[in-house]
C-alpha cells in the first residue's frame, strides 16, 4: 500500500484529485462544459408575412434561441418549380424539424421526404390534400394547423352584404393552380350565398396581372358585384394589384389577411396571424423535444380577427354598419 506521500508523488496532485472528486459527484457540471448541439429548423413559405416573427419569438420562450441551440434555414416563393427546387434543397440538409406556410409548400415537401416532421400551416382541407389520415390522428411525418373551415366563407359573404346591401353577385376569387381547394370553397360559397340573396361567381384567375385585370373587370361589367379574395398564394402574391384594380372598378371586396387591409383592402376576417406562428412554433418545440407528428392533432382556428378600412370603404362610397364597426379588431383609419 502506498503512503500518501508516494500516492500523491505516483502523478497525481491533490488539487487533480479533489476537482477530479468534484466532477464524478456533480455529473452536471460536465454537461455544463458539453457545448449544447444546435438544432436545425427548416422553413418553406409562401409570403413573407409581417406577423411571422411571431413564429420565432414563441420559439425563444420555449428554449429555442437561433445562434445558441438552433439554426433557422429560411426559403420562401410562392408556388411552381421554384417552391419545388426550394423543398428539395431544404430536405436535403436533414433538418430536425421543417416549417411549412401554404398547402403547395407543403406538397412540395411531402414529395420530397416521408420521415422529416413537417409542421404546416394555412393549409385548408388537408385530409382531401392527403397530407393526414384524420385530424385527430395524421399517422405520418405531417401535422400543424388548419387556415379555414368552409364556413369561413359563409362569414366573408354576410360581411359584404351588411357593409354593400346592394350587393348581388360575388366573384370568388382565386387561382386553382395554387389552391387546389378552390373548388372546395366555391361550393361553400354558392351553398351559403343563397340564403343571402346573392349569386356567387366562380371567378378563376392565373398567376398574370392581366388574366387578373381581365377577371376582376369581368366582375365589374355588370351591377351591384363584389369579390371575396380566396386564402390563396397567387392571391396573396398580387395583393396589392387586386386591391388597386377592386378600387378602380369600385368593387367591395372581403379578403382574409389583415394585413391586406392595412394595404387598402376594404376589409378582412381571418385566422390571427400571430396565433398561428405561435401554435406552430409550440408543436416544432414538441417534435425537438421527442414527439412525433403522427401522435399530435392538427389543430383547428381557435380566433378569427375583423379589419375595416374606413378611407376605403369612404372611397367607395359606403357607409360601416355600426355592428361592423364595433366587430371590428382592427380599425385603418
Amino acid at each position: 500500500m502506498l503512503s500518501s506521500s508516494a500516492f500523491w508523488g505516483a502523478g497525481m496532485r491533490r488539487r487533480d484529485f479533489v476537482i477530479g472528486l468534484g466532477v464524478a459527484a456533480c455529473p452536471a457540471v460536465v454537461h455544463a462544459q458539453r457545448p449544447e448541439r444546435v438544432r436545425l429548423i427548416a422553413m418553406l413559405t409562401a409570403v413573407n408575412d409581417p406577423e411571422m416573427n411571431a413564429f420565432e419569438q414563441e420559439l425563444e420562450k420555449r428554449g429555442w434561441s437561433k445562434g445558441r441551440n438552433t439554426h433557422i434555414e429560411h426559403r420562401s416563393a410562392p408556388a411552381g418549380a421554384q417552391l419545388e427546387a426550394f423543398a428539395k434543397e431544404l430536405v436535403a440538409m436533414r433538418p430536425d424539424v421543417i416549417f411549412a406556410m401554404s398547402r403547395p409548400a407543403t406538397a412540395a415537401l411531402q414529395k420530397e421526404t416521408t420521415t422529416i416532421p413537417v409542421v404546416f400551416t394555412y393549409v385548408i382541407d388537408p385530409i382531401g390534400a392527403g397530407f393526414i389520415a384524420s385530424l385527430a390522428r395524421p399517422g405520418g411525418n405531417l401535422t400543424g394547423l388548419m387556415a379555414y373551415e368552409p364556413s369561413a366563407v359563409g362569414k366573408w359573404l354576410s360581411m359584404l352584404k351588411e357593409i354593400a346591401p346592394q350587393t348581388a353577385r360575388v366573384g370568388i376569387l382565386g387561382n386553382p393552380k395554387t389552391a387546389a381547394y378552390y373548388d372546395y370553397l366555391l361550393g361553400a360559397a354558392q351553398a351559403a350565398a343563397s340564403s343571402l340573396g346573392l349569386e356567387a361567381i366562380p371567378s378563376r384567375i392565373e398567376n398574370d396581372a392581366a388574366d387578373i385585370e381581365r377577371v376582376i373587370g369581368s366582375i365589374a361589367s355588370s351591377p351591384n358585384g363584389s369579390i371575396v379574395v380566396l386564402p390563396e398564394n397567387t392571391a396573396a402574391v398580387n395583393h396589392k394589384l387586386i386591391i388597386t384594380l377592386a378600387a378602380r372598378n369600385r368593387l367591395p371586396a372581403a379578403y382574409n389577411f389583415k394585413f391586406m387591409v392595412q394595404a387598402g383592402a376594404l376589409m378582412s376576417y381571418g385566422i390571427v396571424s400571430a396565433d398561428h406562428y405561435r401554435q406552430a412554433a409550440f408543436y416544432v418545440d414538441r417534435i425537438l423535444r421527442g414527439a412525433k407528428p403522427a401522435e399530435l392533432p392538427v389543430q383547428t382556428p381557435a380566433r378569427y380577427e375583423t379589419a375595416l378600412n374606413l378611407k376605403t370603404a369612404k372611397d367607395l362610397g359606403l357607409t360601416v354598419p355600426a355592428g361592423l364597426l364595433v366587430a371590428a379588431d382592427e380599425v385603418v383609419e
